[in-house]
């Protein structure tokens, strides 16, 4: 295994890794703000507009690349 593909598949799974930890935070927020039903639906629509960008984003790139 070189450098190279170590480095992609590391990045693969730690970034799954931080992208999950960030959506319990978020629970965790919503939970411990009491913010209720329609409080947690708008917390994790909003932070989580960010993780979509960055994964459209990746995406858009790759098919550029080709």
């Amino acid at each position: 295994m070189n450098e190279a593909l170590f480095s992609q598949i590391a990045m693969a799974v730690f970034l799954t890794a931080l992208i999950g930890f960030m959506g319990f935070i978020v629970w965790d927020l919503a939970k411990k703000s009491k913010a209720g039903r329609f409080g947690t639906i708008a917390l994790f629509i909003v932070l989580g507009a960010g993780v979509f960008g960055f994964i459209i984003k990746t995406v858009l790139v790759e098919v550029m690349q080709l």
